[in-house]
């Protein structure tokens, strides 16, 4: 199956999602932030990548555009809870800025793997 990279500071999320798409067949790499996750998306060139926005070190809007800037057919789907910013609507601008699809957070694991199997095949 395909080769996902999840980038979240929360490790229990990014242990839930690893979960799920492991249940699934895909093999899933992991960074805790988006320094980490691009610096992973370099050497391992993964088919998709799942990122939160709110993150510390680097969050998600940098680093999704750090990894369109090199691959822009990189496939990407940011998630988010939301955050303490304010209401500037985080899912909205990484779509703007290239996600092909947003997951809110709280998610249903059967949603996100239906997304999952919807942006690979290109949809």
């Amino acid at each position: 199956m395909a080769k996902i990279l999840v980038i979240d500071d929360d490790v229990i999320v990014r242990e839930t999602i690893a979960q799920i798409l492991e249940d699934r067949g895909h093999r899933v790499l992991s960074a805790e932030d988006g320094k980490r996750g691009v610096a992973t998306f370099r050497a391992e060139q993964p088919d998709l990548v799942i990122t939160d926005i709110i993150m510390p070190e680097q969050e998600g809007i940098q680093t999704i555009t750090e990894i369109r800037g090199l691959a822009p057919e990189a496939k990407v789907i940011a998630i988010s809870g939301g955050g303490r910013i304010g209401n500037t609507d985080f899912l909205k601008i990484a779509r703007h800025l290239g996600a092909r699809d947003v997951i809110a957070k709280p998610f249903d694991p059967d949603d996100l793997a239906s997304r999952v199997d919807r942006c690979l095949a290109g949809r």
